[in-house]
């Protein structure tokens, strides 16, 4: 992310501008020479904060201190970027009960991380020429051992290894899933 170069005291080229003291306090509108005076007499910077605005608005403060107040708001900026990826879980038809469910459990963990899920039922050989609703019915199986709330992105179609599908998150369902699993907890605690 290029930030664009601030300008402080004999760099601004406006001629008028709307001043902040180092207070926060409005100056008004003064002249360039005028600013810069004001910057002089409180011994900090004059610095340009808005240089697309008629009259361009500028503040009075320590460009140290300034510079310093940018980083952090956009490291937080930064931080609250979420980025999501693509996550693939591969299974075959002969996949046995318990891989199958250690790979859902995973494809849980990816989903609740926020990320997509690809499923993919990868056939080889002889396994390409069974019937694609047998296929289909395969990777559905798998799909509803995930313990966590999806939605799907992708329905399930052929791909060029077998057949694919992609889901994502739900988070309105989660919540309410999360709600009805506390309930039944509730009562088995009264028994």
């Amino acid at each position: 992310m290029a930030t664009e170069r601030i300008r402080i005291n004999n760099e601004i080229r406006a001629l008028e501008l709307r001043v902040i003291g180092a207070e926060g306090e409005n100056l008004g509108v003064l002249s360039l020479s005028d600013a810069l005076a004001a910057a002089k007499r409180a011994g900090v910077d004059l610095i340009e904060i808005s240089p697309s605005a008629t009259p361009p608005v500028a503040k009075i403060m320590d460009y140290g201190k300034f510079e310093y107040e940018r980083s952090k708001k956009e490291k937080v900026a930064r931080a609250k970027v979420k980025v999501s990826e693509t996550k693939e879980v591969q299974i075959k038809v002969g996949t046995g009960d318990n891989d199958m469910a250690l790979k859902a459990k995973k494809a849980a963990e990816w989903l609740s991380e926020g990320h997509r899920v690809r499923a993919e039922l990868f056939l080889k050989g002889r396994y390409k020429g069974m019937s694609e609703e047998f296929l289909k019915v395969r990777l559905e199986k798998f799909l509803t051992r995930i313990p966590y709330a999806y939605k799907v992105a992708e329905p399930i179609a052929r791909s060029p290894k077998g057949f694919a599908g992609v889901i994502e998150r739900d988070l309105q369902a989660q919540a309410k899933r999360e709600k009805e699993i506390a309930g039944a907890q509730k009562d088995e605690t009264k028994i």
